[in-house]
């Protein structure tokens, strides 16, 4: 099994009352990520960067860690 570290954004939007995560961006590394959060974050009711580990054979996606958040943000790993 081959991992691979990746970095993430994810906005957050209300949706009937709950934070639902909207439409992931990836970045190349985690200043990056940062940047791309900081900039989204007046524009939804919360926005996350994260660090990724990607098995590249299969795609899952596991060990969400937040680098940067602002506002409300919800679970990803649950």
């Amino acid at each position: 099994m081959s991992r691979a570290e990746k970095f993430i954004v994810l906005p957050f939007k209300k949706v009937r009352g709950n934070v639902v995560p909207g439409e992931m961006r990836a970045a190349s590394n985690a200043a990056s990520a940062e940047k791309i959060a900081r900039a989204m974050a007046e524009r939804f009711v919360g926005v996350a960067a994260y660090s990724v580990q990607v098995d590249m054979e299969s795609g899952d996606m596991s060990d969400p860690k937040v680098i940067w958040q602002s506002g409300e943000i919800a679970d990803i790993a649950a």
